[in-house]
């Protein structure tokens, strides 16, 4: 199982970031994919999950209608898009497969 993590930046409070996830080495389109994140100095915390086939999408209420996950399975990819951002965004955002996660993608928020 490989997870690699990109679309992480600086952006400005308010702005907006799109992160994307490619991964192999599994049947992607049978899984549920989800996002976690770390905060700096805090532990993971779920943000979003999508089911096999896109129909079932569930969020933490602390990014429930700012942040959407969605997912191309021609491409192995899962992604997260981010808008009106807020300083408590900041973290490390991981995609996870059972248990397995990437390196991770620094997103940080801050004028």
């Amino acid at each position: 199982v490989q997870l690699v993590e990109s679309g992480g930046g600086l952006v400005q409070p308010g702005g907006s970031l799109r992160l994307s996830c490619v991964a192999s080495g599994f049947p992607f389109s049978d899984h549920t994919m989800m996002w976690v994140r770390q905060a700096p100095g805090k532990g993971l915390e779920w943000v979003s999950e999508i089911n096999r086939d896109g129909s079932i999408k569930n969020y933490a209420d602390s990014v429930k209608g700012r942040f959407t996950i969605s997912r191309d399975d021609d491409r192995y990819t899962l992604y997260l898009q981010m808008n009106n951002l807020k300083s408590e965004d900041t973290a490390v955002y991981y995609c996870v497969f059972n248990n397995n996660r990437g390196r991770g993608t620094q997103v940080t928020v801050s004028s």
